[in-house]
């Protein structure tokens, strides 16, 4: 018993302390007059209430207060002052306009008309704001502008957190800098290190650059920038776009994430993936995770999948070239392709496929050493085939037409290979046909040879140098004889569409 009448006892004590805490946090001081020209006591509707007018000074609780005149309702603890009416906390802190409302019992000042907060660097100017004194926070509502060093910044409301030096702002928000201009829903705006945080449908706007974004922030101070959600950057001739971007304006660098895109419109170039880095100057691009090289134009678009694709200047510096590493497809309508890595000149359109490189073209696939494919305006012109050069087709189940030698140039026209010029050691293994069927099996050698290509199948084959052949019929030939030394048929790793180019056994 006696342990807890001890315990009600000490809940006692605590609610009493408690109460006298709040008793005590809840006394109020009233509004005290420093100075005024002239003090009239008037009473209306059982209301006392005075009446000052000339070089009006009032003090409350750390602030002090000017103006004009004013009216004290001291049952109330209200303070309604007008013209050149100014509120002074501490060093910093001062309040301009023409009319305001002085709530003593909460600290709130309710100013109007003609409104001018500074503190320190910072000014804000509006047509309404409601300043709580107790937690150093402004709200304007009904359009306001800030200034500082550089910067200024329009909204439709907006609150200021005086000790934080922090901005919140709503209603189409305006940031004016020389260097850019900031447009947005809803934006949060350090003072002190003038980082702007973006919420909503927000922009960028610089003398060479825009970005869009629905999330993110920027640092003013460093120029660097984080933007998520829809995000994108135009630059002269470029775009960078993908999930979440941060970029360092002044060292011109940038790294994507998730759905990302650069393209290039000058040269009808775009590259995806999901990871890239980015370099301003001198130009670098990198790109990852799924990445695609895409080249498009009117009539074909050309779509490359590597590991890695990377963009670097070249020798001259005037013109980029593409690498693609590892395990490299490409896809194009009249032409399909498979190599260890690519690399693609910016400068002169030309395609170099290196170790174990594959190309098709309709029936015909192309195997070397190492292969260049060139272009004119955006189409198939020739490909150069370099050591141990091999074309076949298939004639049927089984049974291929094949073209060796040491180097081969194939030629194009209107997509379409129509002629194979074979550099040394020429070889070549193709079937007669006669009414639709085979008749026999030509085997031949030269030096160089010319074969001509007509409705995708050889019409004629000229021997250059020391020719020799003979046309067997099939029965009088050796099953070995039919194929050529190093004959392979990789058809099963041909992409027949563009979402091939992302397999690969």
């Amino acid at each position: 018993m006696r342990g807890r009448i001890k315990a009600i006892t000490i809940l006692l004590l605590i609610l009493f302390s408690l109460n006298s805490y709040q008793v005590y946090a809840q006394k109020k001081t009233r509004v005290e007059i420093l100075n005024s020209d002239s003090l009239l006591f008037e009473r209306k509707a059982e209301t006392s209430l005075k009446r000052l007018i000339g070089n009006v000074e009032l003090e409350h609780e750390g602030i002090r207060l000017f103006c004009d005149s004013a009216y004290m309702f001291d049952d109330r603890n209200l303070v309604v002052a007008y013209h050149n009416v100014h509120i002074k906390q501490g060093d910093s802190l001062h309040i301009y306009g023409d009319y305001l409302r002085y709530k003593g019992d909460i600290r709130m000042a309710e100013f109007r008309e003609n409104v001018v907060l500074i503190d320190k660097e910072t000014t804000v100017e509006t047509d309404s704001m409601n300043y709580d004194l107790n937690n150093d926070i402004g709200y304007y509502f009904n359009g306001g502008e800030i200034h500082n060093e550089e910067d200024t910044l329009i909204s439709g409301q907006g609150y200021y957190y005086s000790q934080q030096k922090l901005f919140v702002f709503e209603e189409s928000v305006i940031i004016q800098n020389p260097e850019y201009t900031i447009l947005s829903d809803t934006l949060h705006y350090s003072n002190s290190t003038e980082i702007s945080y973006f919420f909503g449908p927000s922009q960028i706007i610089g003398d060479s650059t825009y970005i869009y974004c629905e999330n993110g922030w920027y640092d003013g101070q460093n120029d660097i920038s984080q933007f998520n959600e829809n995000a994108f950057i135009i630059l002269p001739r470029k775009t960078i776009q993908g999930d979440s971007l941060f970029y360092d304006n002044g060292n011109g660098y940038g790294e994507a994430f998730k759905n990302v895109m650069l393209h290039d419109s000058t040269q009808n170039i775009i590259l995806q993936g999901n990871f890239a880095k980015y370099q301003k100057d001198p130009e670098k691009a990198m790109i990852t995770d799924s990445a695609v090289f895409i080249q498009y134009s009117e009539t074909d678009t050309l779509f490359v999948h590597a590991d890695t694709l990377r963009s670097d200047p070249d020798s001259s510096g005037s013109y980029q070239v593409l690498r693609a590493y590892y395990k490299v497809k490409l896809f194009k309508d009249d032409l399909q392709g498979k190599c260890d890595s690519l690399s693609y000149s910016y400068s002169d359109s030309v395609i170099q496929l290196h170790r174990n490189p594959v190309l098709w073209s309709e029936e015909n696939q192309l195997t070397s050493d190492f292969i260049e494919i060139h272009t004119r305006n955006e189409t198939l012109d020739f490909i150069e085939m370099h050591k141990s050069a091999f074309i076949v087709s298939q004639e049927d189940t089984g049974r291929f037409n094949q073209i060796k030698g040491k180097d081969m140039i194939g030629y194009f026209r209107d997509g379409q290979l129509y002629k194979i010029d074979v550099i040394g050691n020429g070889q070549t293994v193709y079937y007669a046909i006669e009414e639709n069927e085979i008749v026999g099996v030509n085997q031949a050698e030269s030096s160089n040879i010319t074969i001509h290509i007509k409705d995708k199948k050889i019409y004629r084959i000229k021997m250059i140098t020391q020719p020799e052949g003979v046309l067997n019929p099939l029965e009088y030939v050796n099953e070995s004889e039919l194929y050529l030394k190093g004959f392979s048929w990789l058809d099963s790793d041909r992409p027949k569409t563009k979402s091939d180019i992302f397999k690969w056994e």
